[in-house]
């Protein structure tokens, strides 16, 4: 088939990964950082110039590392905000997609629509700081000059693709980069432009939805560009997770998606409704506690870090001797207790042991996830296995209990650039026409095997303290 090409432009950096079209074997590999001045504190600075990424684009592939090259996929941080005016130059630096500033942004919208409900009535999702709704509602409020220049509203994926194809008049996204926007369904697969206008105070233009393995468009010297996704659409095209599967993330937080046939509605905003990058659905649960978890835990015995504690927990068994930790150190998201705080049950005298402790800190973290995994179950999300992501997925404590906790195959991929190598199968698909059959992520695969049993009691465990602790919290979640 040929030759592609994808990049993968996060918060921090440009990856680039050059492939072959037909079996994705990864040919060529580029990097560079973007020249990002660090905001006081040695922190990300709150705005971004959209020209440090064409930068760090630029020196990534230096070197003649796109040579040859015939179609290239772009995958970017997600929910960054580019405001542009009525001649297509930015109004103000882009709003990246961590910004924090906008909180206050997201009340005020589910209030101005009529609550939670309303909002994933209308677009799958309710406001959170991260949306783009949120941050053009934030313009209007404390930028209101920069606000009225609005003509044009994209994100940062968008932008690139715009660039790099000489700045065209047809402006494009992606059914994944759209869905996380709080202006457009996934559900009726259209905008909503009412919601644009009561965030910005007027009307914008919003860039056409593309279709799965359409082209944005072809370069001057014959180079396609594909239609670009957000990062967590490209990371689970690059994987090649299918229907069936889920992808747990640890991070601080965490999360779990599944690809699902339908968009689902969840009146509670407990699941967040996106788009994938192959026509199908991303249903997300978040919760707010997984690998923080693990931090404030080993903090508490005095340990190194979350390895020491892995160490630790291996020493104890499946149960932890009773000990129970509900992990809702932060508040909770799923279920929704945000001024709640964490648990600990069944102390006992002889669970009084550091190895205990560590080990229900695990369990803590993986039943928390385990709830938010079953959110989608009960909406009818089949999960046959699970993909397990993050430095955290790698310590022996969590592959020891996350099978017989899931109650399913777990996967664990090897460290790779998933979001690029999504980005790059999504180019070979706009080059061929067809959906390529590349393989899926090399992992180590973990089965819950006789365990299973032992898995079912600890979760009836958490799941009775749970229960005993905040009674009814799930009542209304994913209803």
């Amino acid at each position: 088939m040929g030759i592609v090409a994808g990049l993968d432009s996060s918060p921090d950096f440009t990856r680039i990964v050059v492939c072959d079209a037909d079996s994705g074997a990864v040919l060529k590999q580029g990097y560079a950082p973007h020249p990002l001045e660090s905001a006081e504190g040695g922190g990300r600075p709150a705005d971004v110039d959209p020209q440090a990424w064409l930068l760090s684009l630029g020196e990534a592939a230096g070197g003649g590392l796109l040579e040859g090259v015939q179609a290239i996929g772009v995958s970017t941080q997600q929910n960054a905000l580019v405001p542009l005016d009525a001649q297509g130059n930015t109004v103000r630096p882009a709003m990246p997609g961590g910004d924090k500033r906008t909180q206050a942004s997201a009340a005020d919208l589910i209030d101005r629509l009529g609550g939670r409900e309303a909002w994933a009535q209308a677009v799958g999702c309710v406001p959170q700081a991260a949306h783009p709704v949120t941050k053009l509602r934030w313009l209007a409020k404390h930028e209101p000059e920069a606000a009225q220049r609005v003509a044009l509203v994209l994100q940062a994926h968008d932008w690139l693709v715009w660039q790099l194809l000489g700045r065209p008049s047809r402006r494009t996204t992606d059914r994944g980069g759209a869905s996380g926007t709080g202006y457009w369904s996934a559900a009726s697969g259209s905008y909503r432009p009412d919601l644009v206008e009561l965030a910005l105070g007027h009307q914008a233009m919003l860039p056409e939805v593309l279709g799965p393995g359409d082209a944005a468009g072809t370069t001057p010297e014959g180079l396609i560009i594909s239609a670009g996704t957000g990062e967590t659409m490209a990371a689970a095209f690059g994987l090649g997770v299918r229907q069936g599967d889920a992808v747990v993330s640890l991070g601080a937080s965490g999360s779990v998606m599944a690809v699902h046939h339908e968009a689902l509605v969840d009146p509670s905003g407990t699941i967040t409704s996106l788009a994938d990058a192959t026509g199908m659905h991303l249903p997300v649960v978040h919760t707010l506690n997984a690998v923080r978890t693990l931090r404030g835990t080993a903090d508490m015995l005095g340990l190194s870090g979350i390895e020491e504690l892995s160490d630790l927990a291996m020493k104890s068994t499946p149960g932890a001797h009773g000990l129970v930790m509900l992990p809702y150190l932060e508040g909770e998201k799923t279920p929704s207790l945000p001024h709640t705080a964490g648990t600990l049950s069944g102390l006992r005298r002889e669970s009084m042991k550091p190895e205990h402790l560590a080990r229900a800190a695990f369990e803590g973290m993986l039943c928390g996830l385990g709830d938010a995994m079953d959110v989608l179950r009960a909406r009818g999300v089949g999960v046959r296995r699970v993909f397990l992501l993050g430095a955290a997925a790698e310590l022996p404590a969590v592959q020891a209990a996350a099978p017989m906790l899931f109650g399913t195959q777990v996967v664990v991929p090897q460290p790779a650039d998933y979001a690029a190598l999504g980005a790059a199968r999504q180019a070979a698909w706009a080059l061929s026409g067809q959906l390529p059959q590349w393989q899926g992520a090399a992992a180590q695969v973990l089965e819950p095997g006789e365990e299973l049993p032992v898995g079912q009691a600890v979760r009836q465990q958490f799941t009775a303290v749970r229960e005993q602790t905040h009674p009814g919290a799930f009542d209304s979640v994913g209803a």
